[in-house]
């Protein structure tokens, strides 16, 4: 007799993203090891994208819970980042050609002492080596073309920015010249690192561009919770792919949930509105026992459906 097909997969695989590798890349692979396994399938997509030159915590949503991949988009995110100062690439990274040069480099008392000035809400122009659109065109790939990018200022929050600790140094270390530095930074959506590296160097009276960069964190989801692609192949090649699936609710820790009776289940399956409910406004996970039902809006205990869940 033959073995049963595995069931299907809702929630979120957590990638440790290797260098080199793009987004697209990655949803690929989990995509792929979908397949091998014999997993019904599913939609399946990032919450978050990193450039190639990047590694670390990418979100991989399957199934229903692609429908969060919005809200993971718009979740905070903490990045480790290494600064070179004396030389500006086009790219703002390691992949671009020298536009600048300088030969002034800063110390770690100089370095702590500006990025005060970049805590908080700040203004920044993204790279025009970017994903964003000018007249309907990729950043980049006008820039790779040879044209003249100007791209505006758009408003980020940069919630915490430090000096990635190291021990303390002895005296007058902190104001020997540094090559780089490699600083931790928590940020609102929207920001980019490469452009607030750029802008640090700039404060310092110098020129640098990020040489590495590593996101520890994407919105609930940590290092901790992150796969390599090795775990993953092997994983689909064995199929227990299920055990590194998170559940849907994981990207959801921040809101309350709301607790469901069949009935009321059954309604907001079939996208009624619910009245009567002593919960407080704003969103809730609408849950049956464990099993998510919809993202629901309440206002004044009256509950309209979000996002249903097929689970």
């Amino acid at each position: 007799m033959a073995d049963a097909a595995p069931a299907a997969l809702n929630g979120w695989i957590i990638l440790d993203k290797p260098l080199g590798l793009g987004s697209t890349n990655a949803v690929s692979a989990v995509k792929r090891a979908l397949r091998v396994g014999g997993y019904p399938k599913a939609k399946v997509g990032h919450g978050g994208t990193l450039d190639p030159l990047a590694t670390g915590v990418l979100p991989i949503a399957i199934g229903e819970a692609t429908k969060l991949a919005g809200r993971m988009l718009d979740a905070s995110k903490i990045y480790d980042f290494t600064i070179q100062f004396g030389t500006e690439t086009d790219t703002l990274d390691q992949e671009g050609v020298v536009v600048a040069t300088s030969d002034t480099r800063p110390s770690q008392a100089q370095i702590e002492t500006v990025l005060a000035q970049f805590t908080g809400p700040i203004s920044q122009v993204p790279p025009v080596y970017s994903a964003l659109k000018v007249d309907g065109q990729r950043a980049y790939d006008l820039a790779r073309a040879g044209e003249q990018v100007e791209l505006k200022a758009r408003d980020v929050v940069i919630y915490d920015l430090a000096v990635q600790s190291s021990p303390s140094p002895h005296d007058g270390e902190d104001l020997a010249p540094l090559s780089e530095i490699t600083l931790t930074a928590h940020v609102s959506k929207g920001t980019y690192i490469r452009s607030l590296a750029r802008d640090i160097a700039v404060a310092l009276g110098t020129v640098g561009h990020v040489t590495m960069l590593r996101r520890v964190k994407a919105g609930p989801f940590g290092l901790d919770q992150a796969i390599s692609l090795d775990i993953l192949d092997e994983a689909a090649k064995g199929q227990s792919l299920g055990s590194l699936v998170l559940p849907l609710r994981t990207a959801l820790v921040d809101i309350p949930a709301l607790a469901l009776d069949p009935s009321q289940a059954l309604a907001l399956r079939q996208g009624r509105v619910l009245s009567g409910f002593a919960a407080s406004d704003g969103l809730h996970l609408a849950l049956l026992a464990d099993v998510p039902v919809a993202l629901v809006d309440v206002l004044d205990g009256t509950v309209t459906v979000e996002r249903g869940f097929n689970v």
